[in-house]
C-alpha cells in the first residue's frame, strides 16, 4: 500500500526523506546487547520517561550492570540516531548535581518504538515454516457480507452504525495483511529449503509431505474462498461512497497542519488495491500468483528428486559420500590433501591410456590429449555400477484377467452414475430453479457445450439428443430469460437461454 493511501498525505521525494537508516544502527554495533536492553526499558511501558539513573537501576534488575555515566552516553547516542528524544518533565531533587542529571530524561521516539518492536519480533522468530492464516479468507468473506448488509439496510431515517462499519473495515484489512504476510513468509521458507543441494533422506521425505499436503490444502482454500471474496467486493462497490462518508464522520487524528497515519480502508484507493488482489485488475491476481508459486515449488521438488536419482543411479543421494570426503580432508595433512583431491576429482595430468586393439582410432597415442582423442563408448553397467555383469531377469507375462474385471466394474459404476444423472435431469424437466448434483451438472454442461457447438448462432429453439443415454436437451433463446441452477458448489446462471430436459422416445418406451 502506498504512502499516500496509508497516511492520506502526498509522498515526499526521496531526497527529502529523513535519514532513517540510523535508527537501525544500535542493532549492529559492538554494544548491541546494551542498546537493546535500554530500548526494551523505554518500549516496555507507555509514555516511559526515564532518567539515566532510572535506566541504570532498571537494567540492574534485568541483570545488565551499567553505570549512570555509561547509560548517559548510550542514551545520548540513541538520541543522535533518532531512537530516543529528550523528555520535558521537571524533577524535584535535593542537590544541583542531581538536578543536572535528572534534567537529562529520555523518551522513545515513535519510529524508535516501531523499529525496536519489529526487530525484537524478527530476532524471536524461528527458522522453521510459518503457518498460513488461511482461515481468514472465509472470515473476510463473512465480514464483507455483513458490511454490505448493513449498508443496504441503512435509510436516511436510520443510518448505519458508523462504529460497527469501522470495526468491520479494520477487520477486513487487518485480515488481508496478516494473510498476505503469512503467505510470503511460508513461500520464502519453501524457497529457502528447495534451493539446498544437500536436501535428501528423511529431511526430504518430511519436506515432500509438507509440500504435497499443506500447499495442496492452501491452494484448495484459496480456490474456494477467493471467488466468494471477489463477489463480495463487487456487491459492496455500489455502497462504497456511503461507507466512506460514514467513516468520515468518526473522530480522527487527521488535521490540515499535521501528518498522521490513517487506518487502512478509509480511502477509495485502499479498496481498489485490496480488490485488485482478488480479481487481478492491474495484472496477475493474488490467487493466480499462489497457484504459480505452488506449481513452481512442486516442480523444484521433482527436480530435486531427479537429481538424487541421477546422482548415483540407485536413487540414493551422494550427500553421505561428500560428507565422508570432507572429513578426510579435515584430518589430512597438506600434502596428503593434495593427493586426496587429485584421486577424488581426477585432476591428474592429461594423458590418454591405450586400451588395446578395441581402440577405434589407432592414431590416438599416449601423448594425445583427452580433448582431441576419439571418445570411447563405455557401457552403462560399467559407467554407473563399475562392473560388466548383466542385471535383471526376464519378466513374467502379466495376467490381464484382474485388470479386465476391474475395468468392467469401473465402467458399470460410471454407467450407473450417468443413468442416475439423466434421471435427475429428466425429473427436473424445466431446469430453471432446479437443484442438481455435481454429476448431473457435469452432464448438463457437456450436452449444452455440444448443443452450442452445433448451433453457434442459435437463432431459434434447438435440441441436442443423446440416444445412448436417452436424454434430450432443448434450448430456447430468450433475451429476457435465464436459467438458474442450484448446485452444491453454488448457483449457476445461464443468461439468455431457457433450458429443458426430457427423455427420448426410446427411453419413454422402456418400462420403469
Amino acid at each position: 500500500m502506498s504512502e499516500t493511501a496509508r497516511t492520506g498525505v502526498p509522498e515526499r521525494p526521496a531526497q527529502q526523506q529523513p535519514a532513517r537508516t540510523d535508527l537501525f544502527r544500535y542493532l549492529t554495533t559492538d554494544l548491541a546487547g546494551e542498546y537493546r536492553a535500554i530500548m526494551g526499558l523505554f518500549t516496555g511501558t507507555l509514555l516511559a520517561d526515564l532518567s539515566a539513573a532510572e535506566v541504570s537501576a532498571g537494567l540492574a534488575g534485568a541483570g545488565v550492570v551499567l553505570s549512570v555515566d555509561d547509560v548517559t552516553a548510550r542514551c545520548e547516542q540513541l538520541e543522535r540516531w533518532g531512537n530516543l528524544v529528550r523528555g520535558i518533565r521537571d524533577a524535584r531533587v535535593a542537590t544541583v548535581h542531581d538536578y543536572v542529571r535528572s534534567r537529562a530524561r529520555y523518551q522513545a521516539s515513535k519510529l524508535g518504538v516501531r523499529v525496536h518492536r519489529e526487530a525484537e519480533a524478527l530476532l524471536a522468530a524461528g527458522d522453521g515454516a510459518r503457518e498460513v492464516a488461511r482461515e481468514l479468507l472465509g472470515v473476510t468473506a463473512e465480514t464483507l457480507e455483513r458490511l454490505t448488509g448493513r449498508l443496504r439496510a441503512a435509510t436516511p431515517a436510520r443510518p448505519a452504525d458508523a462504529e460497527a462499519l469501522s470495526g468491520d473495515v479494520t477487520s477486513v484489512f487487518n485480515n488481508q495483511r496478516l494473510f498476505s504476510d503469512s503467505v510470503r513468509d511460508f513461500y520464502a521458507y519453501v524457497n529457502t529449503v528447495l534451493t539446498r543441494y544437500d536436501l535428501a533422506g528423511e529431511e526430504y521425505q518430511q519436506f515432500k509431505g509438507l509440500l504435497l499436503d499443506y500447499i495442496d490444502m492452501l491452494t484448495a482454500d484459496v480456490a474456494h474462498h477467493a471467488p466468494v471474496v471477489a463477489r463480495r467486493f463487487s456487491e459492496l462497490a455500489p455502497y462504497l461512497d456511503d461507507l466512506l462518508a460514514a467513516l468520515a464522520t468518526l473522530p480522527t487524528l487527521q488535521a490540515p497542519d499535521s501528518r498522521t497515519e490513517r487506518l487502512p480502508g478509509r480511502t477509495r484507493e485502499d479498496w481498489e488495491q485490496i480488490r485488485a488482489w482478488y480479481v487481478g485488475t492491474d495484472g496477475r491476481s493474488g490467487p493466480q500468483t499462489l497457484r504459480m508459486a505452488a506449481d513452481q515449488a512442486l516442480g523444484q521438488l521433482l527436480a530435486n528428486a531427479k537429481r538424487m536419482l541421477a546422482g548415483a543411479g540407485t536413487g540414493v543421494s551422494r550427500r553421505a559420500d561428500l560428507l565422508k570426503l570432507a572429513t578426510w580432508f579435515d584430518a589430512a595433512e597438506p600434502e596428503d590433501a593434495h593427493r586426496l583431491y587429485a584421486a577424488a576429482f581426477g585432476t591428474f595430468p592429461s594423458r590418454h591410456l591405450l586400451g588395446g586393439p578395441e581402440e577405434p582410432d589407432p592414431r590416438d597415442g599416449a601423448t594425445t590429449s583427452w580433448w582431441s582423442a576419439t571418445p570411447v563408448e563405455v557401457p552403462i553397467s560399467l559407467r554407473e555400477r563399475g562392473d560388466r555383469s548383466a542385471r535383471g531377469r526376464t519378466a513374467s507375462v502379466p495376467d490381464p484377467g484382474l485388470d479386465r474385471e476391474r475395468l468392467l466394474a469401473q465402467a458399470e459404476e460410471e454407467a450407473d452414475a450417468r443413468a442416475t444423472a439423466v434421471d435427475e435431469l429428466v425429473t427436473a424437466g424445466d431446469l430453471d430453479g432446479a437443484r442438481l448434483s455435481r454429476p448431473a451438472l457435469n452432464l448438463l454442461l457437456g450436452r449444452l457445450t455440444r448443443l452450442l457447438g452445433q448451433h453457434p448462432q442459435l437463432d431459434g429453439p434447438a435440441t441436442s439428443t443423446d440416444t445412448d443415454l436417452g436424454l434430450e436437451l432443448a434450448a430456447r433463446p430468450d433475451p429476457a430469460g435465464r436459467t438458474v441452477l442450484h448446485t452444491p458448489d453454488g448457483a449457476l446462471t445461464v443468461h439468455g437461454l431457457v433450458l429443458t430436459a426430457a427423455p427420448t422416445a426410446a427411453r419413454q418406451e422402456v418400462p420403469a
